[in-house]
């Protein structure tokens, strides 16, 4: 789950997501939630915590 309001959309995420499944935008972010295979790659990177376990 993404909380909107903490993006920073900086890429952190989809630069480490295994499977390509985040997209981010200059002010938006876009993820495939149902083909997550819940490695939370993920949220360890985001420096906001706006990826939730």
């Amino acid at each position: 789950m993404i909380v909107k309001e903490w993006c920073m959309y900086c890429g952190e995420c989809a630069g480490v997501c295994p499977r390509c499944l985040i997209e981010v935008g200059e002010t938006n972010i876009t993820f495939d939630e149902s083909s997550c295979k819940d490695c939370k790659i993920c949220v360890q990177v985001c420096p906001v915590r706006a990826l939730e376990k």
